[in-house]
């Protein structure tokens, strides 16, 4: 239960990098609090009605709280997986929003295996990132 309140708390976090959040993010975020059923949590719920924001650095040691010094593969994917649903969620990669998933990638575990899925993922997100520069020349 723990570490569903510290994914959701990321989660809410990413969703404020660039400074707002977007209304399909809320729907993915308080789909993901119920489903790990941390939605009430006195952590996650002030978050969750937006009764504050969140600041970037905030978020960023969130991850690393999340993560630790020695991440699993399991709790290392988890967090990639469920960031990029958020980012998907609204279709618009923000510059902050690369940022953290380049971040993310410097903290993979397993940096030496090959991570097809992960891979995937990210060519993904760079085709949204690259759709979105695109739309704003």
């Amino acid at each position: 239960m723990l570490n569903n309140v510290k994914l959701v708390k990321i989660l809410i976090g990413s969703a404020w990098l660039d400074g707002k959040i977007q209304p399909e993010e809320r729907t993915y975020l308080n789909r993901i609090a119920q489903e790990k059923g941390v939605a009430q949590d006195p952590e996650i719920y002030p978050l969750l009605q937006d009764l504050r924001q969140v600041e970037t650095a905030e978020c960023y040691q969130w991850v690393q709280e999340y993560l630790g010094n020695s991440p699993s593969t399991a709790d290392y994917r988890n967090l990639l997986e469920a960031i990029s649903g958020l980012i998907y969620s609204d279709s618009d990669v923000d510059t902050e929003e690369a940022k953290l998933l380049t971040q993310l990638q410097l903290l993979n575990p397993v940096t030496h295996e090959p991570q097809p899925a992960y891979n995937a993922v990210m060519k993904e997100i760079q085709k949204l990132y690259r759709r979105w520069v695109e739309g704003q020349k």
